[in-house]
């Protein structure tokens, strides 16, 4: 009995310990001191689609901004393994071509599970503990919807690129079509009808990397609460794989920098 009761109160313990852990949130990322570029506007574009015209005029209003580059600093949580860990994480951009990300999971607000991945010169890659792998086609395809998806957080370049096109469907569903190698990928962008803001964006994404997988519907959505500073735009998202039917990561902006010299920091690993 005495044996039971200490196996029990260890086995407590530990699950104490574990809860407490990942209950305290991780110390975000400084931002890093670079370069500015020069700060550019042109004028609002004529030819988009009315739900994609309102979406601009309410983040942007009469003139949308050149942004070449983004660094994003923030934190979150993420479910690799089913459970909850708290993160920390930051996304830099290349806006349109190239980004990078570095991603720690903690306990107790220590780094435990660190993540290196992006997407450069086309070619993406992986690092981390449970695996690493390099330019995988799959996996590269995932990596360029990233690079657009990610500018719903700076999305003018969804205005200006001439590369990118917009369809309408509805008064309040539009495709968006972007570049990827060869060919075209798109999204179904999905906007909220009383504010004009995007709810939910939509793409056949290949999840796993390797021959013989299938691709699988991937929802980002922005969820409601706390706005970027300064702007109108959801400081949260939020990313879902249709088949596992609720979200494995929610990242939330904290501090950001634009047109900033990263032709060093977003070839860099970690921090």
């Amino acid at each position: 009995m005495n044996i039971l009761f200490i196996i029990l109160l260890v086995f407590f313990t530990a699950c104490l310990i574990a809860w407490l852990g990942l209950r305290v949130k991780a110390k975000p990322f400084s931002m890093p001191v670079l370069d500015n570029l020069d700060n550019k506007f042109v004028p609002f574009p004529g030819n988009l689609p009315e739900p994609v015209n309102r979406f601009f005029r309410t983040v942007y209003g009469d003139q949308i901004p050149v942004i070449e580059t983004a660094v994003l600093n923030g934190r979150g949580k993420i479910r690799p393994f089913g459970i909850w860990l708290p993160a920390r994480f930051v996304f830099v951009h290349n806006v349109g071509k190239d980004y990078r990300h570095y991603i720690e999971a903690t306990f107790f607000g220590l780094p435990f599970l660190k993540v290196n991945e992006g997407y450069l010169d086309g070619e993406s890659f992986f690092e981390s503990p449970m695996g690493s792998y390099y330019n995988d086609a799959n996996t590269n395809q995932g990596a360029n919807l990233a690079v657009w998806a990610e500018a719903g957080w700076f999305p003018s370049i969804w205005a200006i690129d001439p590369r990118v096109q917009w369809t309408a469907v509805d008064d309040k569903t539009a495709l968006l079509y972007v570049p990827f190698e060869d060919s075209i990928e798109n999204f179904v962008v999905r906007f909220n009808p009383q504010t004009g803001l995007i709810d939910t964006m939509e793409a056949m994404r290949y999840r796993e990397p390797g021959e013989g997988k299938s691709k699988i519907l991937w929802i980002t959505r922005n969820e409601p609460g706390d706005t970027i500073s300064g702007m109108v735009l959801s400081a949260t998202g939020s990313a879902i794989w249709l088949d596992q039917g609720k979200p494995w990561a929610f990242f939330t902006l904290e501090d950001l920098g634009f047109n900033l010299d990263v032709s060093k920091y977003i070839r860099m690993r970690g921090h």
